[in-house]
């Protein structure tokens, strides 16, 4: 018995020790987040060409990059959605395609040079940002229909884009997209999304947000998740520098939070897939950590999808552009027929 005060005593200092331990960490990050780490770096443009903003009435200030010195059916390009995502990530099919026919490749909201403000970033945001920038493009091509091709989680953005507009588009490519696992697949309500407000308020928020996010998007770390992404420890070193940049600039933790929370996952992308009636070309790799297409036979046998896997990670463009393109073009060739349009 005579003991028990001295136990309790002791039990308390650890109490006090791991507390001032916990708030001098916290403020060890902090510190180094404000004067260790550079978030203006340098930016140059991701892709050749022109790059161009417009405003839009509700995705904000959109950034896309143009190069159409060659007639043709235009081809927008979108890259998918992570801590650092940017165009950069569609560099290879932007300049093979440049060559042949107009190409587009479009900065998302929360990333590269579009608008990375403070807000609730969603798959309608998205949506919004992708129709504003088809106006655009048919606009400038005498309104007619492009093909689109979207990587990743972008795919549901774009299918979701071509079941509103289809007259938007001749087809659709979707590059190693989410939503054909056990995990991710969506038939649950429509325009939906899978986020937690208390998720985002928490990570999102003075005075530790800024500081957790740059040590997410620390060199380690973010050279960690393309690994996985590529499947390997081959990544190209072109996008990483990229991507770092890009991931160090003023409001770059905002997005990328709001993805974290769920808030950009759609909860119907697997009906959203089963529902296109357009020529749709997909293609996947078979290494790395996203190769769980379990749910693609669904879709695989129907006329108007063409389904091909390729020995890469979940960036074919970066590894087999050739093969890809190639598929990929023997597949717009074959577009002699027209989808059926819904009863207006």
């Amino acid at each position: 018995m005579s003991r028990e005060p001295h136990k309790q005593g002791r039990a308390g200092s650890y109490g006090i020790a791991a507390v001032l331990t916990f708030l001098g960490s916290a403020a060890s990050l902090v510190g180094w987040s404000r004067f260790a780490v550079n978030r203006q770096m340098d930016l140059p443009p991701a892709l050749p060409g022109r790059q161009e903003r417009i405003s839009t009435d509700r995705a904000g200030v959109v950034s896309f990059y143009g190069s159409n010195d060659v007639e043709g059916v235009p081809l927008l390009l979108i890259h998918s959605i992570n801590a650092a995502a940017n165009a950069y990530e569609v560099r290879p099919l932007y300049k093979h395609y440049r060559k042949s026919r107009p190409v587009y490749a479009l900065d998302l909201p929360g990333f590269g040079f579009s608008e990375r403000s403070r807000r609730r970033y969603t798959p309608r945001l998205m949506v919004e940002a992708i129709n504003a920038a088809v106006a655009e493009i048919r606009r400038r091509h005498r309104d007619g229909a492009i093909d689109a091709m979207a990587l990743s989680l972008s795919c549901s953005y774009l299918a979701r884009a071509a079941l509103e507009r289809p007259d938007d588009y001749r087809s659709v490519g979707l590059i190693s997209p989410t939503g054909f696992d056990a995990r991710l697949s969506g038939e649950g309500p429509p325009d939906g999304h899978r986020g937690r407000d208390i998720v985002r308020d928490l990570l999102d928020r003075k005075p530790f947000g800024r500081p957790l996010f740059d040590a997410l998007a620390s060199r380690p770390s973010m050279r960690f998740f393309l690994q996985k992404t590529f499947g390997s420890k081959d990544i190209d070193e072109g996008l990483f520098a990229y991507d770092y940049a890009s991931a160090h600039q003023p409001g770059a933790e905002h997005a990328p939070y709001c993805f974290i929370a769920g808030h950009l996952f759609p909860t119907d992308t697997t009906r959203l897939y089963e529902e296109l009636r357009l020529p749709v070309w997909m293609v996947h790799g078979r290494r790395g950590d996203f190769v769980d297409y379990r749910l693609a036979p669904r879709v695989a046998g129907r006329p108007n999808w063409r389904v091909v896997s390729l020995p890469t990670g979940a960036f074919p463009h970066f590894e087999r552009i050739d093969d890809m393109t190639a598929d990929y073009d023997a597949f717009l060739a074959d577009l002699t027929w027209a989808p059926p349009r819904p009863p207006a």
